[in-house]
């Protein structure tokens, strides 16, 4: 007996849907892919035999040509919105492809379900997918009753396909053309009064499945390109198509939450206590090596403000409270220069040295003011660029010098 496959981390299950997912009998056909852009398995089976979901797998269903019709609609403006996926604004995006297509559809609306264009245009016809609800519903249950919650619906063909070509697909007894193009997507069975009809030009390409291919070049006479149905399907699962949309969306993201919570708690489970441990034990090495961090850069913090202390202490004895070294010790060493009698960074020569060391030649000021620490040099015969360069010398000296219109307040920068 043949075991089933099951999906390894980050596989990828395709399933095409059958079109009587309710009969136990149904055979599915599936492709199994690990990087998305090689076949590791295809076959067809039933849906007790399908390969098993893994946990960090993805099931994508595959909507085969005949089960959707396309439409190309121009929605009223505003229809669109950022937020027409959401529940009130969905209910009216519906009602609205309802008015639409009630003349193009000859199913009631109501039991058809619709799937718009990614990423669609505002201001521009859009695509819209329609295909039977109930049928689409019975599906899904049927795969997620399975053990194979879907993530994604894609089209097995849509109108977003590159180039314009023609698919032969099926068996030789019921198979049938697709024509797949920025036109849509359109379908036929493969006779020969259908080739005569259809007229397909010769430089144009026809693609057939091996099962057709000999049936495909006696009715078209020409060669064709040979492509598998797997990989035709695989390139489908990367389309950017998702018709899952409207009821079909919250599914999706009940489905989507669903597997993550199944994670979360597998987690938990015996064979994970290692792993758990091997975490929290990571974690805790990590958090006392940050506490052991932290109590380092303190003392050395704490280390640095004892020995800037014990020197403002030991160079003025008679400072007995310390509340914050830096600036008691600027007001010191002030008071000392003063009581000296030498000149200061704060006294108006030493400014007005400053000032005239890196003035223009000639330079003078009308009027000065001057309050202790900052001098304001006013009627300064110089544009703004020649303020704002003498401001910019005296910078490095210590100095703030602020341009106010014809005159320049100076100072001495704050001790920090």
């Amino acid at each position: 007996m043949t075991a089933t496959p099951t999906l390894t981390r980050m596989t990828t299950l395709i399933v095409t849907l059958p079109s009587q997912p309710s009969d136990t009998a149904a055979l599915y056909d599936y492709v199994l892919t690990s990087d998305g852009r090689t076949v590791d398995a295809q076959s067809c089976a039933p849906l007790a035999l399908l390969p098993a979901a893994g946990r960090a797998g993805e099931v994508v269903a595959l909507v085969a040509a005949h089960h959707l019709s396309w439409h190309q609609v121009q929605l009223p403006k505003g229809t669109l919105g950022r937020r027409f996926y959401q529940e009130a604004s969905s209910t009216r995006v519906r009602a609205v492809l309802e008015g639409l297509l009630e003349e193009r559809l000859l199913d009631e609306t109501s039991h058809l379900h619709f799937a718009i264009e990614p990423a669609p245009q505002a201001d521009a016809p859009v695509w819209v997918a329609v295909c039977d609800r109930a049928w689409l519903q019975a599906a899904l249950q049927a795969l997620e009753q399975a053990g194979r919650p879907v993530s994604r619906i894609v089209p097995e063909f849509a109108p977003d396909s590159p180039g314009e070509l023609l698919y032969v697909v099926g068996e030789p007894d019921e198979a049938q053309m697709v024509f797949a193009g920025r036109g849509g997507v359109a379908v036929w069975p493969l006779s020969a009064a259908s080739v005569a009809l259809l007229n397909w030009p010769e430089t144009a390409g026809v693609v057939a499945e091996p099962a057709v291919v000999a049936l495909a070049e006696q009715l078209f006479k020409r060669n064709v390109s040979l492509q598998q149905s797997a990989q035709r399907r695989l390139q489908a699962s990367q389309s950017a198509w998702d018709l899952a949309q409207f009821e079909f969306l919250n599914s999706s993201r009940a489905r989507t939450w669903k597997r993550v919570a199944e994670s979360l708690g597998s987690l938990l489970a015996p064979r994970w206590r290692a792993a758990r441990f091997a975490v929290l034990a990571l974690l805790a090495i990590n958090l006392v090596g940050l506490n052991a961090w932290a109590w380092k850069e303190q003392a050395v913090v704490k280390a640095q403000r004892a020995t800037i202390r014990e020197l403002l202490t030991s160079t003025f004895p008679k400072v007995q409270v310390v509340v914050d070294a830096p600036i008691q010790m600027a007001r010191e060493v002030a008071a000392l220069q003063q009581a000296s009698g030498a000149p200061s960074g704060r006294d108006l020569e030493t400014l007005l040295g400053a000032f005239g060391a890196v003035a223009p030649v000639g330079t003078a000021p009308v009027a000065i003011e001057f309050v202790t620490g900052e001098v304001r040099l006013k009627g300064l015969s110089l544009p703004s660029e020649a303020l704002a360069a003498v401001a910019f010398k005296l910078k490095p000296q210590g100095y703030v010098a602020s341009p106010e219109g014809d005159s320049l307040l100076l100072k001495q920068v704050a001790v920090p």
